[in-house]
């Protein structure tokens, strides 16, 4: 599936609930836990959460309420069947804000509240649907600096289809061998979630190499009734979820993992980015120290030759003749010295002058290195107390997951059995 692409699409996932998933669910979507594991959950928040069936009981407790009422038959069933179901709607949160939030998002869950009511069969096999407004989209709000909320709803359900049950042989009445004696809401799963055959434009089924009907998987058709039906109710701006996609829905544990294994790539980039300019700064440094080192001696030559020549400037004027006038010796001697030692002068002054600007820039070059570095040790030192309480909690989930599963985590996360709460938009199961 595409990710910032600004589309949305929609999400409907389906899974089983077996054994302690019932109570799990239960727990998890009637916020009835003293604790969670997504810590994304803001206490705060659960009074927000909407519901649009609320459970009379405790799911289980339900189940068997409605089989005694006849409402559902678990006849013929084997001991291990699957008992419950969940349905869980979505769409990326992107959508929801972009469209005012919380108010939107109610109207768009009743709304979706019909369409599931329909694909299940009818709101008397519905136990508890509820729309979750208190669990935080941590991406989005540290991008857009304020809070936002992924909404999503959870539907627990009982999977039932029609069955007709048929006079059997040894009935006395000749006549009503074979016809229908009764029908029954069987609870079955697997019949409910079939997968079905794909159809050709004249209505026929498609055919593999080998003859056999080519069949679409359950969920891909759930994916399509739930698009379908949120299109007619007037959300248009929606898109189905990509199909052909092999991507899986990723559990909250999972996009977390995800999300702190890439913003550890970032640092651990950062890190190596610090290093690069940390080299390059230092030889920087170095090449200016040697160049100083260089020019150093040189202008202090040229600030002692100065000296000396003003200190012993008649070490170098030349004699005077004998019976010299002195107006001769003025004209011939003295003027044309004082003009060479101008020459000198200017010259030394020259270069001095050129000396000192190298050595200033340099000095300079050396000290905005300097500081530039210490900023860059700075920044890495607030990079590094940020990742400090990120690499407790990895190595805390390591302790508890163990180092096996925790790789599995980051390196192929699709293989992953599903969990029971939250999914992250823009993704899809077929």
């Amino acid at each position: 599936m595409p990710r910032n692409d600004g589309k949305n699409y929609t999400v409907a996932r389906n899974r089983d609930l077996c054994g302690n998933d019932i109570r799990n669910a239960q727990g998890h979507n009637e916020r009835q836990n003293e604790t969670y594991s997504n810590e994304d959950i803001v206490p705060e928040r659960t009074p927000f959460n909407v519901h649009f069936k609320q459970p009379t009981a405790g799911y289980s407790e339900m189940f068997d309420q409605m089989e005694q009422a006849g409402t559902i038959s678990t006849r013929g069933l084997k001991a291990d069947a699957t008992h419950f179901c969940e349905m869980v709607l979505d769409v990326n949160s992107a959508y929801f804000f972009n469209h005012g939030g919380y108010e939107f998002a109610k109207q768009f869950y009743a709304d979706a509240y019909k369409a599931a009511a329909e694909i299940i069969g009818g709101e008397q096999y519905i136990l508890s649907a509820v729309m979750h407004a208190d669990e935080r989209n941590r991406a989005m709000s540290d991008a857009l600096g304020q809070d936002v909320y992924h909404y999503h709803m959870h539907i627990v359900y009982v999977p039932v289809v029609e069955k007709q049950i048929l006079w059997s042989k040894r009935c006395k009445d000749p006549a009503l061998r074979g016809t229908v004696k009764e029908t029954i809401m069987q609870v079955s799963r697997s019949k409910k979630w079939a997968s079905q055959p794909v159809l050709d434009e004249s209505g026929q089924p498609l055919l593999s190499k080998n003859g056999k009907p080519i069949l679409r998987p359950s969920y891909s058709v759930l994916q399509d009734q739930f698009y379908d039906r949120m299109c007619a109710a007037g959300y248009d701006d929606i898109e189905r979820g990509q199909r052909g996609s092999t991507e899986e829905h990723l559990t909250v544990t999972q996009f977390k993992v995800q999300q702190e294994q890439q913003r550890l790539a970032d640092v651990q980039a950062e890190i190596a980015q610090l290093g690069d300019e940390k080299e390059q700064a230092i030889e920087d440094v170095r090449a200016a120290q040697e160049r100083l080192h260089e020019i150093a001696p040189k202008v202090k030559d040229v600030e002692q030759k100065s000296v000396d020549l003003l200190h012993d400037a008649d070490k170098h004027l030349p004699e005077a003749g004998m019976l010299e006038s002195a107006k001769a010796y003025r004209e011939k001697k003295v003027m044309p010295f004082i003009k060479r030692m101008q020459k000198i002068y200017l010259a030394l002054y020259r270069r001095f002058m050129d000396m000192k600007s190298e050595f200033d820039a340099l000095k300079q070059q050396r000290n905005q290195e300097a500081y530039r570095w210490e900023e860059q040790a700075r920044k890495f030192q607030r990079e590094c107390q940020q990742l400090r309480p990120e690499a407790m909690n990895f190595r805390k989930l390591q302790r508890v997951l163990g180092t096996e599963k925790v790789e599995q985590l980051l390196t192929a996360p699709e293989t992953l059995p599903q969990q029971k709460h939250n999914i992250i938009p823009g993704s899809e199961e077929r």
